[in-house]
């Protein structure tokens, strides 16, 4: 495996990256929460694009992996600067987005800020606006007050160890919510889900659905998928969604 390479963004964040020289659309992997770019479908999506000749790029978000910072310190804008410094510093023209869970809302924040290079995107169980829909609307009125007097409350996981979720990830992910307002996608749009997901819900993926403008736009429900969604044939379907974003390559 090739070595891990850095840069460094406008705000002082150290970033590790993978990149894969190729032909275009390039495909950017964008991870989920506390997961870094060493997991099974962003490795996965590089050997494929290497067999295809495909451009590839993968990174660690600050606070994750091998890039700088601590988890903790980190929150959901400071992970979009961390995109946004790594694709305009290491990819030109058209791109294909992959977003897994947190990496969903990434990718749609992404599409936000720079459309025009969007060619297709492709979600994973994504999971827009969860900090609010999903932690914050199912905080107890104790977790608030912990949350407002210390500044962090812990959350179990059914994937890894406890979440350390901070009030300053609350507060920054309310100025970075996609599905309150207008969210146009002007592109191809894969929308890949587990029935069995108890991170992320069906819900969730049939709301992003609804709300979203894109002129093709599908979502695909995978009964008995897990949140990890990394078995044989779920890898096969992101594939297969790439592919279909890209035109067929």
């Amino acid at each position: 495996m090739a070595e891990t390479q850095f840069i460094d963004t406008p705000q002082g964040r150290r970033i590790a990256y993978h990149y894969t020289e190729g032909q275009g659309p390039c495909v950017v992997f964008l991870g989920g929460l506390k997961s870094d770019m060493m997991g099974t479908k962003a490795v996965f999506l590089e050997d494929w694009a290497q067999r295809e000749g495909r451009a590839f790029l993968r990174f660690d978000y600050s606070g994750h992996g091998e890039s700088s910072g601590s988890f903790t310190e980190g929150c959901i804008g400071d992970w979009h600067e961390d995109t946004l410094a790594a694709v305009e510093q290491l990819t030109e023209g058209p791109l294909v987005i992959v977003g897994s869970s947190m990496g969903g809302w990434q990718a749609l924040l992404l599409a936000r800020a720079m459309p025009e290079r969007i060619a297709g995107l492709v979600g994973i169980a994504a999971a827009p606006d969860f900090t609010e829909d999903g932690y914050w609307a199912n905080f107890s009125e104790g977790q608030k007050q912990i949350l407002a007097e210390v500044g962090q409350v812990e959350l179990p996981s059914d994937y890894m160890e406890p979440y350390i979720i901070t009030k300053r990830m609350i507060e920054d992910g309310r100025d970075r919510l996609v599905l309150r307002t207008p969210l146009d996608l002007p592109f191809p749009v894969r929308l890949l889900q587990g029935t069995a997901d108890t991170a992320v819900s069906t819900a969730t993926a049939v709301k992003l659905l609804d709300h979203a403008q894109s002129p093709d736009m599908r979502l695909t429900l995978v009964k008995d998928a897990d949140h990890r969604f990394s078995d044989e044939t779920c890898l096969a379907l992101i594939t297969d969604a790439v592919k279909d974003v890209s035109g067929g390559r």
